[in-house]
């Protein structure tokens, strides 16, 4: 992407105006308008959240009396209201770190995470569906009964299976691409609502 064109790119220009850290924000505000992933009170868990703009979404969604957290390898600056873990998700202790810090299940795990992009589509999309395992086998120790997650996948031959691998475990799944979303980005969401375990 050219950056003229980053500069026109109205969602840019939109997170830079209302605070945002990126134009990802609003893939989540988008999300959330159409499947209703988080609301006021909730406790929201956000995996690989560098640099924030997930995280300051969540924190806005729900509210005072709700809880955020979110966990990522690289350092991410203070967010009010949140609570930021620099850790590894492939680490299977930081089970312990979310359970002490939310000392409930969650309502909602959100994951926008990528990998290093090394510009092999082939590994990056392979790391890309392995980091999202990784943070489903978090989820189903954290979710609650009835919550919601959000995964972002790049497209391509593994992410069916990802989502066979999820769909058993939600009432209900959605495929969509924000409007926020670049046009020639390959990624792609899946909603999941009503988490049954």
């Amino acid at each position: 992407m050219k950056l003229i064109d980053a500069r026109k790119d109205h969602y840019r220009k939109l997170a830079h105006e209302q605070g945002f850290r990126s134009r990802a924000a609003f893939k989540l505000k988008e999300l959330n308008q159409s499947y209703r992933l988080i609301g006021p009170g909730f406790y929201v868990l956000d995996l690989g959240c560098a640099p924030g703009g997930w995280t300051q979404m969540a924190v806005k969604l729900v509210g005072n009396q709700g809880k955020v957290m979110g966990i990522d390898l690289s350092y991410v600056e203070e967010i009010p209201g949140a609570y930021i873990i620099r850790e590894n998700i492939e680490d299977e202790h930081i089970i312990d770190e979310i359970t002490s810090y939310f000392e409930r299940k969650v309502n909602a795990v959100i994951c926008d995470l990528s990998p290093q992009v090394s510009g092999n589509w082939t590994v990056d999309h392979a790391k890309q569906i392995s980091l999202n395992y990784d943070c489903a086998k978090i989820m189903e120790k954290v979710l609650a009964h009835k919550g919601n997650a959000v995964f972002k996948v790049f497209d391509g031959p593994y992410s069916m299976e990802f989502r066979d691998y999820i769909k058993k475990k939600f009432a209900r799944i959605n495929l969509t691409k924000p409007n926020a979303s670049r046009k020639q980005s390959s990624e792609l969401y899946y909603v999941c609502l009503g988490f049954t375990g």
